[in-house]
């Protein structure tokens, strides 16, 4: 087991009244937290913790084989990597809040009690977390043949990946499984739970998971007893309550420390970079791409999004969330598969440096950003990657940049969507790893928007987003504004669009738009998964 711990240098010694925050921010593979003290905004520490048993996609921890396409998780990896990072980061420390961002969608079965299914059904596939990258594609296939109400704020279309396709998953493939399910419930909010003693519900997962409505509730009829093993949210920034006292004895950890309603982590960086306001538009930039945008005005979903909510990602705002599946998975993917040096970092390092060389589309290549399937706007997690005109030719750095242009051009055809719609927006925004770690991707994606894209200049920003939600729910601060302004960035970096690289940009981005649209590529697609093995 790997983890890390940096201590950040101390401008001054410790009082024993000093006061902190904590953020924790769970990712695919690990978890990370990050100590703020409240006096000054500093960062004081970070730790990250890899959890014990990864992704499981090959089998279950006791050996058992997985079905093709389950990516699973073990929720006990959770609250020890919550006692890893609390108890190195809180103890003996006062702290008043405590926030947390979770992958979504990543839904486990649980008793009563909270004790996951897993524990008790190791053997059990279903009983596992379903992580996000988990796609029930066939299920939400067969939800959205019988269109419903609610899915009017969803585009008519339900993902793969979201809470009700992996709930009548279970309910069908495992019947057993899901008879003992007495709650189904994000990872977040049953980390928040256990925290706690409480179960607190974020509103965001609710919503643009599960298809919660505060005039409706759940939707109803989709899966056989679905609706008693959901509670009701609480809005992005309310208290779930205070620590318990077992994680107190545990950590070491004194003071109010009020924990926060768990928040989608690439929703809860927004206060950490600024984002506060009606306008901003919002890319967060990972293994995955979510896009996010704020407004103060209802108005329809526009045609290919995903979702909005209200309250559910910043207090008193709609926000719309788009997103690609497959991001910096899929330039891992072709830097492992054909690596230039010793490690990733190294290959990374060399097929950049070649590819800022090159002219824009360089080769002639287009590739479609699919590697993880489509959420916008096709929201089909059956279709694939693709690479157009390869020749004899074609360099690996060509292949490279096809795919840099390729995730950008992606970006873009859910951009162009809001403006359509009437949601203008009046700032781009790009956080979260790859937009710090690779600026090449950035100048490409200022390119093909033809736009000025700020660049946050904060670590650990989803951590410290998740910060200054503990921080709103434990009374430090009366507004995420407030928030913003003491704990978020301090520094924001603005790359620009280069006039003469967009007009080239323009004539690949539409070969590949028409591309995309072309019906019997989506049917190819589909039959190749078909296929048999």
């Amino acid at each position: 087991m790997f983890y890390f711990v940096y201590i950040l240098p101390a401008a001054r010694r410790r009082s024993p009244l000093d006061t902190y925050l904590i953020g924790l921010d769970y990712g695919s593979e690990s978890a990370r937290g990050v100590l703020i003290e409240v006096a000054t905004g500093r960062q004081v520490a970070s730790h990250v913790h890899a959890y014990r048993h990864g992704i499981l996609t090959r089998n279950l921890p006791d050996g058992t084989p997985l079905p093709a396409d389950f990516a699973l998780q073990n929720a006990d990896d959770y609250t020890e990597a919550a006692f890893e990072i609390l108890s190195r980061l809180g103890r003996d420390r006062t702290v008043e809040g405590i926030g947390i961002g979770f992958t979504a969608s990543s839904p486990l079965p649980a008793r009563a009690d909270g004790a996951p299914l897993s524990r008790l059904r190791p053997s059990d596939p279903h009983a596992y977390v379903k992580l996000w990258k988990h796609n029930a594609q066939a299920y939400a296939d067969a939800i959205n043949a019988r269109p419903a109400p609610f899915l009017a704020n969803f585009g008519g279309r339900l993902s793969g990946e979201w809470l009700l396709a992996k709930a009548a998953q279970i309910a069908a493939e495992a019947p057993a499984i899901w008879a003992e399910t007495d709650r189904f419930i994000e990872g977040g909010d049953w980390l928040v739970w256990q925290l706690t003693g409480r179960e607190a519900r974020g509103l965001g997962f609710a919503a643009y998971k599960a298809q919660f409505s505060g005039d409706t509730g759940y939707p109803q009829g989709v899966v056989a007893g679905l609706d008693r093993r959901l509670a009701t949210p609480l809005p992005v920034g309310s208290a779930a309550g205070p620590l318990s006292p077992q994680w107190r004895d545990l950590t070491g950890i004194r003071g109010r420390a009020t924990v926060a309603v768990a928040v989608i982590d690439s929703h809860v960086v927004l206060p950490a970079i600024g984002a506060v306001s009606p306008g901003c538009f919002v890319g967060a930039l990972g293994t995955s791409a979510a896009y996010l945008y704020l407004s103060d005005i209802q108005r329809p979903l526009p045609p290919g999004i995903e979702g909005m909510a209200f309250d559910g990602s910043m207090r008193q705002l709609w926000c719309y969330e788009a997103g690609q599946p497959s991001f910096g998975d899929t330039l891992a993917w072709f830097v492992t598969t054909f690596p230039r040096g010793s490690d990733m970092q190294e290959s990374f390092r060399a097929y950049n440096e070649e590819a800022a060389a090159l002219a824009p589309a360089a080769g002639r290549v287009v590739a479609l950003d699919w590697w993880g399937g489509n959420r916008v706007p096709f929201a089909d997690g059956n279709l694939s990657g693709l690479l157009a005109g390869l020749t004899r030719q074609t360099t690996a750095a060509e292949i490279y940049l096809a795919l840099l242009e390729g995730l950008c051009f992606g970006a873009k055809a859910i951009f162009d969507l809001f403006p359509e719609s009437g949601l203008v927006p009046e700032r781009v925004l790009m956080a979260s790893g790859l937009a710090r770690a690779n600026p090449l991707l950035i100048h490409i994606l200022a390119d093909v928007l033809d736009r000025p894209i700020d660049i946050p200049e904060i670590a650990n920003a989803t951590a410290v987003g998740a910060a200054i939600h503990g921080a709103v729910a434990g009374g430090t601060v009366s507004t995420y504004a407030e928030g913003a302004e003491r704990f978020g960035t301090r520094d924001i970096g603005r790359v620009l669009p280069r006039p003469d690289r967009v007009q080239a940009y323009r004539s690949a981005y539409a070969v590949y738009r028409d591309l995309s649209r072309q019906k019997p590529l989506h049917a190819a697609m589909h039959a190749l998964r078909r296929l048999e093995s």
